[in-house]
């Protein structure tokens, strides 16, 4: 499907009227067309785009250059000359932007019923409501119109809306994406987020938009057999006894996949959840767009003119005991973390109707931030997937490759787009998959790229080490391309990696047969004389398979 079919399929569903209220502002067709159209010339013109022809839908906080920003309020409107980093990035990768999406006013609620511009409803069930903030985003992937969709999260937006439409709902650390541009409803903690259909499809919309901001020790995969951390039922509070039974299959479905489980109590995790709302910290929304509020009060829907209005009154030293006690709430909630490499929890305990939130607006909001509230807080990284119900593999900070890798292992695996640069290293012999050493490059937070072969210059012997491995040669002239494969690893451990290599091994550059080269492992040519040659067998494990 070219370009120019995926826009006009698009807008052919958008005539049939479905879920109307997710879109704020929807550019006209043949604008849309237009940029069909330069996208297939960049193609043609030779043009690497890893996002050609995707349609986005852009939560109405975020600025799209010459679209009005609203953030869910028409008096608040302001058209922006030029499109927040996030959405520049995607469109200079080939995406090619359809509108702007509703949501909760001033991106609070976790609900998308507060808006002037009418309550988003679930796609599956209307009575219900779709979630929020990012409400019309999340909808908007969910019926197909878009393949991607930007939201923001601070206390849950860019994951509970996913987990209501079943979709895929990526919140990076905080900074990872840059938050130029977006309408803050608390600065020092809102995402830009993701949402997709497909857990691939959204790893690549966050690795176009990401800085290089990984420290240099950020793990670029999960290891084999991660440890996750999973609370007993009776750490659960209101979570739903349907929600509740889909949870624990989810829970055996990672452990079935190869995870391992352990239990943890959520305590200061709840706990700090608390604090966004009902302490000091909801002042960063007064400060955000307070003063619009109290000029213009008629123009705010009343919930969020309470919530955010009531802060102004909130005292300095309020603010000051509560960021001493969120440092004491994440010393206690990583103390229980311990070793694990994630905490797996539901998304949301429930799924509200309508009614439900229009009868009690703010608790029943509340409730379904329980297990979201807390992750901005505390510097978290989560992936939302639907399993049943939603659930989010959530995991330290940086740790974003780690949170999507366990995801993958409850919907199945799907290619990768790697979150930073990290520095590759091909591997020949005793660290290839499945090799003896190759744990000591998963420990190490490596991932696999692929499988490559060397240019034909190179010679392999069969060193009698333990555990046996091969040492990799190039030589002028009878050269050969040898198997190997091609791995990331964190900057931070290539030098430890290389200081503990024993003799006579060393790392030094290998030339690929696309004429690429790489960091890879070579070996002294003293240590190969009276060793095997066992060039002709192509590779590591054919040789081995000869044997």
């Amino acid at each position: 499907m070219t370009p120019q079919d995926r826009v006009r399929s698009a807008y052919a569903e958008l005539a049939l009227g479905a879920r109307p209220e997710a879109w704020i502002t929807l550019r006209c067709l043949p604008d849309v067309l237009a940029d069909a159209v330069t996208v297939a010339d960049r193609l043609g013109a030779g043009a690497t785009l890893p996002l050609a022809g995707k349609l986005v839908a852009v939560k109405d906080n975020i600025d799209v250059a010459g679209l009005p920003t609203t953030a869910g309020c028409p008096g608040y409107a302001y058209t922006p000359e030029h499109s927040a980093p996030a959405v520049q990035r995607l469109v200079d990768a080939g995406a090619i932007v359809l509108g702007k999406t509703n949501l909760d006013q001033f991106a609070t609620g976790l609900v998308g019923t507060r808006s002037p511009y009418g309550a988003v409803r679930d796609v599956r069930d209307p009575a219900r409501v779709s979630g929020g903030s990012s409400s019309g985003s999340a909808v908007a992937v969910a019926l197909g119109i878009v393949d991607l969709a930007l939201g923001t999260d601070t206390a849950g937006s860019g994951r509970v809306p996913a987990a209501f439409q079943r979709i895929v709902g990526i919140k990076p650390t905080y900074g990872v994406i840059p938050a130029g541009g977006v309408v803050p409803a608390s600065r020092s903690l809102d995402c830009v987020t993701v949402f997709a259909r497909t857990l691939a499809e959204g790893r690549q919309a966050v690795a176009v938009m990401s800085d290089p901001v990984f420290p240099a020790d950020a793990p670029l995969a999960a290891p084999p057999h991660p440890v996750i951390a999973v609370p007993d039922r009776d750490e659960l509070p209101h979570l739903s006894a349907e929600w509740l039974d889909h949870f624990e299959r989810a829970s055996k479905t990672l452990e079935s996949a190869g995870a391992r489980l352990r239990p943890i109590r959520l305590g200061p995790f709840l706990a700090a959840a608390r604090l966004l709302y009902e302490g000091g910290f909801v002042a960063e929304r007064y400060a955000a767009v307070g003063a619009f509020i109290d000029e213009h009060p008629d123009q705010v829907d009343p919930t969020v003119r309470a919530i955010i209005g009531n802060a102004r009154d909130v005292a300095a030293h309020t603010l000051v005991a509560d960021t001493e006690r969120l440092q004491r709430l994440r010393a206690e909630a990583m103390a229980a973390w311990g070793d694990a490499d994630a905490l797996l929890l539901p998304t949301a305990p429930f799924h509200p109707t309508i009614a439900e939130v229009t009868a009690d607006p703010v608790g029943v909001n509340a409730r379904v931030g329980t297990y979201t509230n807390f992750c901005n807080l505390f510097g978290l990284a989560a992936v939302a997937v639907p399993a049943g119900i939603g659930v989010q593999i959530i995991t330290r900070g940086f740790a974003d490759a780690v949170a999507a890798d366990i995801a993958a292992m409850l919907v199945g695996p799907q290619p990768a787009a790697p979150y930073s640069t990290g520095l590759p290293l091909l591997v020949v012999g005793a660290h290839l998959t499945g090799q003896p050493l190759n744990h000591q490059l998963t420990a190490a937070g490596a991932r696999m790229l692929g499988e490559v072969r060397t240019a034909p210059e190179y010679r392999m012997h069969a060193l009698p080490t333990a555990p046996p491995k091969p040492g990799l040669l190039r030589v002028v002239r009878g050269g050969a391309a040898i198997a190997g494969e091609l791995w990331e690893l964190p900057p931070a451990t290539l030098g430890p990696f290389l200081a503990a290599l024993p003799e006579p091994m060393a790392l030094g550059k290998v030339r690929l047969a696309d004429g690429s080269a790489v960091t890879g492992f070579l070996c002294e040519p003293a240590a190969l004389a009276g060793a095997p040659d066992i060039t002709d067998h192509g590779g590591w494990r054919a040789y081995l398979e000869s044997r």
